[in-house]
């Protein structure tokens, strides 16, 4: 017998020892070489994260939280039949949840929250019939509970929030008695809370925020006396709270119902819950007086914002010298209806106080001076009430404030110095209000400030130096509509993060400081309605980033910049100085509807909307005008020129009838040149049935050319669009520098003018017959010796910038060709030096998805970028998941779900399509006789696939593979395959 025991005991261990070396074989990352213990050196139960009995070596706990593990969880899991806690949360695991989980009879706590399971919560889960704890938070699991979860009787807690599980919320909850906490939020549940939650007597903690929950709550609900925290935010929910919420929930801490429709006065019975510590109900229409704390000593958070709260009348925030809480740190009421003056006992509020929150209300009176004594205060914002007299200099007390906002009031008096002792200061708005005196110098030492705005004033004097010596402010700085003087200061130039800048409505006078042109990060410059003068090219220059630019009703002259044409401008108004000379015609200038040029006299040329005088002078007519014999001689020279260009005139109009266009297509290697007319025709007049494309740019259509009987591809540029002509010169300029079998061949061009005399551009390309790998998603190599054309063996460099399924076209052997060059950027020499004309620190190049990160952060486009879009695209192909898919978020992405599945479990990720066409086009017979050994073949070329993949996507340009070494090992595995028979 005791042989016969030792047998059991070690067959038992060694079941306990695989299961666990299959748990391992499934993490494809171990960071903290968590698994480094784990071989036969030592006995497994002395393994890292392994809990063994005391009376036998079976394991009892698998114990590893927050390790960045990758991989999945393995269904040997279920042989761990002595497993009493598994807790594998905030890790990266993915896949679906193993149904063998459910053989964990003994298992008291299951720990997979904070992960990217998927997939539904498996139905015999109930065999964990012991289970105290289920925690399945925050993963991306979906459907409905399992009612097989009700005949979980031991279950104290569950844990299943933030996922997409949808469907009623589970009225069996109410059968399993034993739950102390619920947490549900953050899913798709809908319809009514179950009345059946009144019978969990012992519940505690009620999570069921950020759902889409409606109607009103239950009764039952708050007859629950042992509940701390009630949480209901974000939902749909209706109705009021029960007048006596503060008796029969004796023991709440928490209350927050935000962001639903509950209607009615907050109950006063509220007081009568003496541990309550949260009060949050903003964003509903709660109405009436707000009532007494005062029994409410543990209160940290108030927050009743955005409801219709008080009457507008004195005593209306009565309620706030009845808070005696030594511990409260948010006080949020804003956007409410109290009114009345500010008790001077705000100043006894909690010296823990960070957050008060007060706009939009309707306050009057004076801001009580000892508001200073909030000495832990880090937000005030006092915005849109009626408050008068001057702000404290107390407020130089409040040391730890980051953000200060009064605007909209009726403030009066100066700005006081102290407010240079908020160094911490992030934010500050005092706009709209009567502040007078001049700015103060101490503002200069607020050295951390983003937003500067003192619109709206009466301010006078200079702007001090100081004020442009904050090199933090990035977000806007507005000292527009007051009353200074005198010019901007040099130091103007530190503002190299600013993104607006308003100076307008002053009496600022002077030249710009050509120090602006520092400012490079400007998106928006509005000076107009000052008395700044000189020439504009001195500070704009090097400001291209400029969308909205307002210089109106100044003393500007000099002439308009021609580099204006190259900026991206969506509003330029330069009206009302006294510019002069020739107005550009490119560019912003074509847009009549965003530029404004009036009251500028001595300008010239330009648009002919603008009807402005020629450019061109005549010649100094000689003579006196008393002469008489010269008036004849100069009449006679008028008359001749006139007739003559009428006649030259008649001349051009009937070439141009005769010629049928006006302007000729610019020779792209020698092609067949063809006409507006002649693209009508082969498109049918671009009938929509022989539409075939659409992108940001273009339209493609299918099309007979007559000259040729050709089927070709017609790209039509839709001109409208900003960038779209851009777009046309980026692809002819590459196109006449490139020829190669795998990118798409051009048959010609045509820039013209159609029947209405507007400018009309195309390009004709070869007919692709099977339309787009974005359609068919299979693999070819030719988009990979495509890439590397561009990229090694073209005699210019060219980097594609948008690779994508979409842009690989397939002809009529489907072998793919590389398409579409309206983002492609041309290196002139063999380095790869990129000119600073063809760099954009301005919008992202490519799509999202297969744009690399470093395009998104700034950075130049780079022969990486189409390395990792083309390794993107392989991974897309053989996974047949778009990058952008939905299980793609959060820390997850493409590049990580096929790097987690190397080498083991590619068969796991690859697109079952592929796999069934293998075996389709094989006999069954052959099927099953070569089954071990083709499957072998097929994963070593997945492997080699996905390597490649994973390869080139890497996060860092640096660690991507070459383009000239993709080829080689496709080439390479391309032979192979040929060698084995099968495609």
């Amino acid at each position: 017998m005791p042989y016969c025991r030792a047998i059991l005991i070690s067959k038992t261990n060694k079941t306990d020892r695989d299961a666990l070396l299959q748990f391992k074989d499934k993490i494809s990352d171990d960071p903290f070489g968590v698994f480094s213990t784990w071989n036969d050196s030592v006995h497994f139960c002395q393994w890292r994260g392994i809990v063994c009995g005391h009376r036998h070596p079976r394991i009892t706990h698998l114990i590893l939280p927050s390790m960045k593990l990758i991989g999945s969880l393995s269904s040997f899991i279920g042989n761990l039949s002595f497993l009493q806690k598994l807790d594998i949360q905030n890790n990266s695991f993915v896949g679906e949840i193993p149904i063998e989980v459910g053989n964990l009879y003994r298992l008291k706590y299951l720990g997979l929250q904070n992960n990217s399971f998927s997939g539904q919560i498996p139905t015999n889960i109930s065999g964990c019939k012991n289970l105290e704890a289920l925690g399945l938070g925050n993963n991306m699991l979906v459907g409905e509970v399992p009612i097989a979860v009700a005949s979980m009787s031991k279950l104290t807690r569950v844990f299943i929030y933030s996922n997409n599980l949808s469907g009623n919320f589970p009225e069996f909850f109410g059968n399993l008695t034993s739950l102390v906490f619920i947490s549900a939020g953050l899913n798709n549940f809908v319809g009514r809370v179950p009345a059946s939650l009144g019978r969990l007597q012992n519940l505690e903690y009620l999570y069921l925020g950020a759902n889409r929950l409606s109607g009103t709550l239950p009764s039952s609900i708050f007859n629950i006396s042992s509940l701390v925290v009630v949480q209901f935010a974000q939902n749909q929910l209706e109705g009021s709270l029960p007048p006596d919420l503060g008796v029969t929930l004796p023991n709440l801490t928490v209350l927050n119902v935000a962001n639903n429709s509950f209607t009615g006065p907050i109950p006063a019975s509220i007081s009568n819950a003496t541990n309550l510590k949260r009060l949050t109900i903003p964003v509903n229409i709660f109405f009436g007086k707000a009532p007494t704390v005062e029994k409410l000593n543990q209160l940290q958070w108030i927050s009743v914002s955005i409801n219709q709260l008080g009457s507008g009348a004195q005593g209306d925030l009565k309620f706030l010298e009845s808070i005696n809480s030594t511990s409260l740190e948010f006080l949020v009421i804003n956007d409410n209806n109290f009114g009345g003056t500010l008790p001077e006992s705000v100043g006894n509020l909690s010296s823990q106080l960070k957050k008060m929150s007060i706009e939009k209300n309707q306050l009057i009176g004076n801001i009580p001076s000892n508001i200073g004594n909030l000495h832990s205060l880090e937000l005030l914002d006092m915005g849109y009430n009626e408050f008068k007299g001057s702000i404290p200099n107390s407020i130089g007390n409040l040391i730890k404030l980051k953000e200060f906002r009064a605007q909209a009031n009726k403030l009066t008096g100066n700005i006081p110095s102290t407010i240079g002792n908020l160094t911490e200061l992030l934010v500050i708005v005092l706009n709209g209000n009567n502040l007078q005196g001049s700015i103060p110098s101490s503002i200069g030492k607020c050295q951390n400030l983003v937003v500067f705005d003192f619109s709206q004033n009466n301010l006078i004097g200079i702007i001090p130096s100081q004020a442009f010596n904050i090199s933090s402010l990035s977000i806007y700085l507005d000292l527009s509509e007051n009353q200074l003087r005198g010019s901007l200061p040099e130091e103007i130039g530190t503002l190299k993060n600013l993104g607006e800048l308003y100076v307008y409505g002053n009496k600022l006078s002077g030249k710009i400081p050509s120090s602006l042109g520092g400012c490079t990060s400007l998106v928006e410059l509005y000076m107009q309605k000052n008395l700044f003068e000189g020439n504009i090219s001195s500070f704009l220059s090097s400001l291209n980033g400029l969308q909205y630019i307002d210089l109106s009703s100044n003393n500007f002259s000099g002439p308009i910049p021609k580099f204006l044409e190259k900026f991206q401008l969506k509003y330029l108004n330069l009206s009302f100085n006294n510019f002069g000379g020739e107005v550009p015609s490119k560019g912003v200038f074509m847009n009549m509807s965003v530029i404004s040029l009036e009251g500028n006299n001595k300008l010239c040329g330009g648009m002919p909307i603008l009807d402005l005088p020629s450019c061109l002078t005549s010649k100094e007519k000689r003579g006196s005008s008393t002469s008489r014999f010269a008036i004849i001689a100069i009449t006679c020279g008028i008359v001749a020129a006139l007739i003559l260009s009428l006649l030259l005139m008649m001349f051009y109009w009937l070439r141009r009838k005769n010629s049928k266009t006006s302007l000729e297509t610019p020779s792209i290697g020698g092609f067949q040149r063809v006409s507006y007319e002649d693209i009508v025709k082969a498109t049918d007049g671009f009938n929509s049935s022989n539409l075939i494309g659409v992108g940001g740019f273009s339209s493609v259509y299918k099309g007979t050319l007559a000259i040729e009987n050709k089927i070709v591809a017609v790209k039509v540029f839709d001109l409208k669009q900003r960038g779209a002509s851009k777009s046309f010169m980026a692809e002819c300029d590459v196109l006449k520098n490139i020829r190669h079998r795998n990118l798409v061949k051009i048959q010609t061009a045509c820039s013209s003018v159609d029947f209405r005399g507007n400018e009309f551009k195309a390009l004709i390309y070869e007919f692709m017959e099977n339309g787009s790998l974005e359609e068919w998603l299979h693999s070819y190599l030719a988009p990979t010796c495509a890439v590397d054309y561009l990229h090694q063996q073209c005699q210019t460099e060219v980097i594609h910038c948008d690779l994508k399924p979409s842009n690989i076209l397939l002809g009529a052997q489907m072998n793919g060709h590389v398409g579409d060059f309206g983002l492609a950027r041309i290196f002139p020499n063999a380095i790869g030096d990129l000119p600073s004309s063809q760099t954009s620190s301005i919008g992202l190049r490519g799509t999202i998805g297969y744009a690399p990160p470093e395009y998104g952060l700034g950075s130049e486009v780079s022969k990486d970028g189409d390395v990792y879009s083309y390794g993107v695209l392989l991974l897309e192909i053989f996974t047949g998941k778009r990058p952008t898919h939905d299980m793609f978020k959060d820390a997850l992405n493409l590049h990580d779900y096929c790097a987690a599945a190397l080498p083991e479990r590619v068969a796991d990720i690859v697109d079952q399509q592929l796999l069934l066409c293998e075996t389709e086009q094989t006999s069954i017979a052959d099927t099953l006789s070569n089954q071990r050994s083709i499957s072998a073949h097929v994963q070593e070329c997945l492997v080699v696939i996905f390597e490649i993949g994973v390869a080139c996507s890497a996060e860092l340009p640096r660690e991507r593979m070459k383009i000239s070494d993709v080829v080689t090992r496709l080439r390479s595995l391309k032979e192979k395959v040929d060698k084995m028979g099968f495609r």
